[in-house]
């Protein structure tokens, strides 16, 4: 993968918040002259302009210090939205107006350039933003000392004034470790080295729904059993499981990385060593209880103690509060939408997620974006089921196991013998990597469950996922 070093601006420099705030200062003095009656544009004067820069500042403040990168977008709206403009500028001077329209493509192609990482001196920034704060000075230069209060030099002024802030702003992040970069999203890097067949499958499948293979499996657990009844009488007195399955199965990323992938716009990328856990849980073993939905964050080095404290802390917190977890607050503010307007915000989200601009608190409280999720039909006293994907959404693997069940064997010798079983079924999405990376993840996720001893302690050795 081509090398490219990582921008970003720290929310704890003056100089962020300045440059800011002198955006936010311009959008709004572009909606107060809207609102005087002295622009002569609504959409290319006001309403287009407005968004951009606030998308910019909201960015910047919110995203600057992993996704500095994202930013081209905004700038590409105000370079284009400034080719409306041109007879503030301009005149009526042909030649200068293909000058003028050359230039502002050249400056958000530059701009792209730098903010994805390919050129190492940020400070080319500078030039750019220059340009335009010459042009707005140049335009409005009959205005002599009242520049500052003019409908068309003020708004613009104080947006490059905090473009070139927030350029004096950027810092540079050490190479040691990989950085987002363009093309990545907040909860996912971008796997550029995969074959073509592999890239061009999620063009062909659309959906995780036409894109799924079930899976099923029975593990003895004589092993288990005996693994958890030491875990409970060290002290993890809800011990079960459920634990032993999710720290088996965060065990085998250690070796089959590519499990941990998921598509998102027809595009594949790693969570890398975040693996985002959901479950389903009731506050209380009834009928009439309400679901929630538990959001655990987990990693490859986790052990299965690591694992049970995180999973038993968010039960808990489910469980002892009164109130109703991010993901009930989210669902109930969206249920106080009409119905015609909530297709709308649904499909807005989706767009919105296709291109990965979905703030980090959403998918933080979203169920449908994460690594795993887990259903325990044992603890309803039934057998698993085979749960579908959710086409909203990235989550690639959905896992239900059962109760446990006894099966009464015959061994070679005649012996007749009583074992334990529990049943997995496991629906996963086959557009992340092939049928025998999943086969060999399985085998070696077996491997765990008849000795999950190893489990307590820290993995050796971890195979990173391709670039």
């Amino acid at each position: 993968m081509e090398k490219r070093v990582h921008y970003y601006l720290s929310p704890k420099s003056p100089l962020t918040w300045l440059g800011a705030l002198c955006l936010m200062a311009a959008a709004v003095a572009r909606i107060v002259f809207g609102f005087l009656g002295q622009f002569d544009s609504l959409w290319t004067q006001i309403i287009i302009p407005v968004i951009a820069i606030v998308w910019y500042g909201a960015l910047v403040l919110l995203a600057g210090r992993e996704q500095f990168y994202a930013t081209a977008i905004p700038v590409w709206i105000m370079c284009l939205d400034y080719m409306f403009m041109p007879h503030l500028f301009i005149g009526d001077n042909r030649l200068m107006l293909v000058m003028y329209c050359a230039i502002l493509i050249l400056c958000a192609v530059v701009y792209t350039i730098i903010s994805s990482g390919r050129i190492r001196r940020p400070w080319f920034l500078l030039f750019i933003f220059l340009i335009g704060l010459s042009l707005s000075i140049y335009a409005n230069r009959d205005s002599g000392m009242n520049m500052l209060y003019s409908r068309t030099a003020m708004p613009d002024i104080l947006l490059f004034s905090g473009l070139i802030l927030l350029t004096l702003a950027i810092r540079i992040s050490p190479e040691a470790e990989y950085h987002p970069t363009w093309g990545d999203r907040v909860d996912g890097r971008r796997i550029r080295s995969l074959p073509a067949i592999s890239q061009i499958t999620p063009y062909l499948m659309l959906e995780r729904s036409e894109s799924n293979i079930l899976f099923e499996d029975s593990f003895e657990i004589t092993n288990v059993d005996r693994y958890i009844r030491q875990k409970r009488r060290e002290g993890l007195t809800n011990f079960g499981i459920v634990h032993v399955l999710l720290a088996a199965y965060c065990r085998g990323l250690c070796k089959y990385p590519g499990i941990n992938r998921f598509v998102s716009g027809q595009k594949i990328y790693t969570h890398g060593e975040d693996i985002q856990f959901c479950m389903t849980v009731k506050k209380e073993m009834s009928v009439e209880s309400a679901d929630t939905v538990i959001k655990l964050h987990l990693n490859r080095r986790d052990t299965a103690q690591d694992i049970y404290r995180k999973f038993q802390a968010a039960v808990e917190e489910v469980k002892n509060t009164p109130l109703d977890s991010g993901v009930d607050h989210a669902s109930a503010a969206l249920m106080m939408v009409p119905g015609i307007l909530l297709r709308f915000v649904v499909w807005l989200v989706k767009f919105l997620d296709y291109f990965g601009l979905l703030p980090k608190f959403i998918l933080e409280l979203s169920p449908f974006h994460a690594s795993v999720f887990f259903t325990s039909m044992g603890s309803l006293g039934i057998q698993p089921v085979y749960h579908h994907l959710y086409n909203l959404g990235n989550i690639p693997v959905f896992c239900a196991f059962g109760c446990k069940r006894k099966e009464v064997q015959v061994l070679e010798d005649g012996t007749v013998i009583q074992r334990k079983y529990v049943d997995v079924r496991v629906n996963v999405d086959e557009r992340t990597v092939d049928g025998y990376y999943y086969a060999a993840f399985f085998k070696q996720f077996r491997r765990l469950m008849a000795h999950p001893e190893v489990l307590d302690r820290v993995p050796e050795e971890l195979v990173n996922d391709i670039d």
